[in-house]
């Protein structure tokens, strides 16, 4: 065999390969997620924290089913969304919801689209999310015309916050815990911590995504619209730690935003870890943002 076929056949194998990674990349960021459910009898609700608590459901503009849980503070109009992160549900934000619904406020926790007990759907990494956040928000004024709306996101779900308060005004407040400023720079470093070729990796994922999930990587940008949110205040978390989206990505947003703004940055913490390293004072400190008047 020549030379020249050899190095053809061995091109084509890594130019497979290489197809092949971003398939399974952009599968990973936006494909479905019904197979990876574990059995809901089994998951935690507001009952193991003692939180009163109602199962409701509303529907996307683009007609998805959203599973969630009211927290009810029948005396308040001020209301919190919760927004979970990439592969995760609402459970995992019982800590924080909890937490803000005893100091007083109404609290919604829900599962984005794909996730938990909403209805199956292709995902994506905070683009057709933002479609479930605005639901939420619509939920939550149907229930209390009166709401004074705050949002509370981590990680994607910090992203979709920050996306979907550019475009909706009724969203007064905004907490971004370890959001991205950028989708595609936080899929590169992934890759590139994986010790891959990112340059063909993410540029063959960015073109599967397109196709396959409705949606391009540079499409995903909160570093572009979060000065859109001001004059309303807006909080960002991150750990110094974090190894999952860079401590830069915080300092990016922060100085695109426009004031009021905050900038906590917690020092040796890893991604979304603010909470757990001082639960008390974590839930003191958003609670205070969340009630002071705009």
């Amino acid at each position: 065999m020549s030379r020249k076929i050899v190095g053809a056949s061995l091109g084509a194998g890594v130019a497979g390969a290489l197809a092949g990674v971003a398939a399974y990349a952009a599968r990973q960021i936006s494909g479905p997620t019904r197979a990876e459910r574990r059995d809901l009898t089994f998951t935690f609700t507001p009952f193991e924290t003692g939180v009163d608590y109602e199962a409701i459901e509303f529907t996307t503009s683009d007609g998805l089913r959203i599973s969630g849980w009211w927290l009810p503070r029948p005396d308040s109009k001020q209301v919190v969304i919760g927004c979970h992160g990439h592969r995760g549900s609402k459970h995992e934000l019982l800590g924080i919801g909890s937490g803000l619904w005893r100091a007083g406020m109404n609290v919604l926790l829900f599962d984005f689209r794909g996730r938990g007990a909403s209805a199956n759907s292709i995902c994506s990494l905070a683009y057709h999310e933002v479609a479930d956040l605005l639901g939420a928000v619509s939920y939550a004024t149907a229930r209390r015309p009166d709401a004074t709306i705050g949002v509370i996101g981590y990680s994607m779900g910090a992203a979709v916050s920050l996306l979907a308060a550019a475009i909706e005004p009724r969203i007064r407040r905004v907490v971004a815990d370890s959001s991205f400023a950028v989708m595609r720079d936080v899929v590169t470093h992934a890759v590139n911590r994986r010790r891959l070729p990112s340059r063909a990796v993410v540029a063959i994922a960015d073109r599967v995504t397109g196709h396959r999930y409705g949606y391009r990587f540079d499409s995903v940008r909160p570093v572009d619209v979060i000065a859109q949110i001001g004059p309303r205040p807006v909080m960002l978390i991150h750990g110094t730690n974090d190894t999952m989206i860079p401590v830069r990505h915080a300092y990016h947003l922060y100085n695109a935003a426009s004031s009021p703004k905050e900038l906590w940055i917690v020092t040796g913490v890893a991604h979304c870890g603010a909470y757990f390293l001082d639960r008390a004072q974590y839930v003191q400190r958003i609670a205070s943002f969340m009630a002071a008047e705009s």
